[in-house]
């Protein structure tokens, strides 16, 4: 019998990708429940939006209600929570609404989560013993990423928590909350913690897309700082299969550290899109430059700015036999490629006609 996972947060960048993947690669029926805040966007799954084996329910895992007649309507056999305030930018303006959804949020889909979980003991054991809540968490609730003895270092699975933002504070307050409720009522849970994603679909508010977008534009490239700051980069295709894997194969109480073993400075990223657009489309820059890379332009640096960050992925490597299929130089070749050839797609986010969107069951 086909199994039914629920996604929460599927309308985002990296929810939407893996419902792409999910439908593409298992029979499973998939339930979407989005809230559509600002970054939520249906048209990331307009391909399969009249797939039998999906469905969408505009809800919010803050609304109680909402959250239990989604579990009681579908009776997953998984959960997968990816509904998350994620721009640090904006929880520094305005950190209400990440611990609204991410603090309250997961409380409120946890205590759900679990009556539903104890209800299936009763009612149906292995159905009980197979269900997994896997969360999908951040490499920003490690801080900063400084060096000991002149060494790098690199974030583990056993990396303690040292949050430099509302947001990256409001994911681990996320994660503490999952393994209490593992430890204390025996849910079985899993946590992932990646590091950047990148590629199709991602809101142009971040730094990849706003880029592309905005030299296409021939508008100034903000970068804060001296570009100096460090991350670990990861295809999002990529990332979803780990996902995948850690859902069917992961150890219920596990933490598995998801990286693309992809270091890049700010400043490299940005020069690497002026390059490829230089290449693929030089005739469109704007006439009073002469490369791309003149419309960089430095910025006051963002409060707190961790410098660094980076993961060491050999848990899920060596016990799941997952690692990334793209390097940096193919992964962002076809980033590039998809914001040039789906125009249509992110100039309905540049002038908000996206969010005039079918909003789905409301349950």
């Amino acid at each position: 019998m086909s199994k039914t996972l629920l996604v929460t947060g599927g309308a985002g960048f990296i929810g939407s990708s893996l419902i792409h993947k999910a439908v593409a690669a298992t029979d499973w029926n998939i339930i979407n429940i989005d809230k559509l805040t600002y970054s939520g966007n249906l048209s990331s799954l307009s391909e399969i939006e009249n797939n039998p084996r999906y469905n969408f329910i505009h809800g919010d895992i803050a609304d109680m209600d909402a959250v239990r007649a989604a579990l009681e309507t579908y009776k997953p056999d998984a959960i997968m929570n990816l509904a998350a305030e994620s721009h640090v930018d904006r929880s520094i303006d305005d950190p209400s609404p990440f611990i609204e959804t991410n603090i309250k949020g997961t409380f409120i889909l946890l205590e759900e989560t679990r009556r539903y979980w104890k209800n299936l003991q009763l009612s149906s054991p292995d159905k009980a013993k197979n269900f997994r809540f896997h969360h999908i968490s951040t490499d920003e609730v490690f801080g900063d990423l400084a060096e000991i003895d002149g060494k790098k270092q690199f974030f583990s699975e056993k990396t303690p928590y040292a949050p430099s933002s509302p947001y990256s504070a409001s994911k681990a307050s996320s994660d503490h909350l999952i393994r209490a409720w593992h430890r204390t009522y025996g849910l079985p849970t899993l946590i992932t913690n990646c590091s950047n994603n990148y590629g199709p679909r991602q809101f142009p508010e971040k730094l990849i897309p706003l880029m592309i977008i905005s030299a296409m534009a021939g508008k100034p490239l903000p970068v804060y700082g001296t570009g100096s700051q460090i991350r670990d980069w990861l295809y999002v295709d990529d990332h979803v299969d780990a996902l995948l894997l850690v859902l069917e194969r992961g150890l219920p109480g596990e933490t598995y550290a998801i990286g693309g073993n992809c270091e890049k400075t700010n400043i490299e990223i940005v020069h690497g899109i002026c390059s490829l657009l230089e290449e693929l489309i030089p005739e469109q820059k704007s006439q009073n430059i002469s490369h791309y890379n003149e419309l960089i332009t430095f910025v006051q640096d963002r409060p707190g700015h961790d410098a660094r960050y980076a993961i060491d992925a050999s848990k899920i490597s060596s016990e799941l036999g997952w690692k990334p299929k793209e390097n940096f130089s193919s992964g962002l070749r076809k980033t590039v490629q998809w914001y040039l050839n789906n125009k249509t797609w992110w100039k309905k986010i540049l002038d908000g006609t996206y969010r005039c969107q079918r909003l789905g069951t409301n349950i």
